[in-house]
């Protein structure tokens, strides 16, 4: 569903739809620049603090998805391009350290992007209406579920536009 919303908001682009993990090992050489952001939620310190710690336990323990860190390391080693790997900052020491950091994202990376200031963007106290106005993504017109998870999981345009000036503006 999401994929479908996706082409329906940016008509000019490519929608591959499948497993994201398995098309960047098949196709990391076709690009010239790799944005990956893996699945997050084992990973979050909202999940776990309030989730697993908190005083009513609504998520089971699980264990950290570790594509993630397979995900850098490939990177690291087989991309001959530019790349950014995003992922919140972890309720654990990370596997591999950051290469930088902006707003509450870990990024890996080949380069080094400047530290920045960013407005906070008040992710755990903002209704849907808020969300989508700080992404600049409006969903309602759209049946899905969870609008402000998929919404909270979105990098910050203007932090997403940062990174990027500092890639090909530099």
């Amino acid at each position: 569903k999401i994929a479908e919303i996706y082409k329906q908001l940016y008509p000019n682009d490519e929608v591959i739809i499948g497993d994201a993990h398995e098309y960047l090992l098949n196709h990391y050489q076709d690009f010239d620049f790799i944005w990956a952001s893996p699945p997050c939620q084992s990973h979050s310190r909202i999940r776990y603090c309030f989730g697993f710690r908190g005083k009513r336990i609504r998520f089971a323990p699980l264990y950290p998805d570790l594509m993630l860190w397979q995900e850098i390391i490939f990177l690291k080693h087989y991309a001959r391009c530019d790349w950014v790997v995003e992922n919140v900052i972890p309720y654990y020491q990370p596997l591999i350290a950051p290469t930088f950091q902006l707003q509450r994202h870990y990024f890996w990376s080949n380069r080094i992007v400047p530290k920045a200031n960013f407005a906070p963007d008040n992710i755990r106290k903002a209704n849907i209406a808020q969300h989508q106005n700080r992404i600049g993504i409006d969903l309602s017109p759209y049946q899905i579920r969870n609008k402000a998870q998929i919404l909270r999981n979105c990098v910050a345009p203007e932090v997403g536009k940062y990174i990027f000036d500092n890639f090909f503006n530099n």
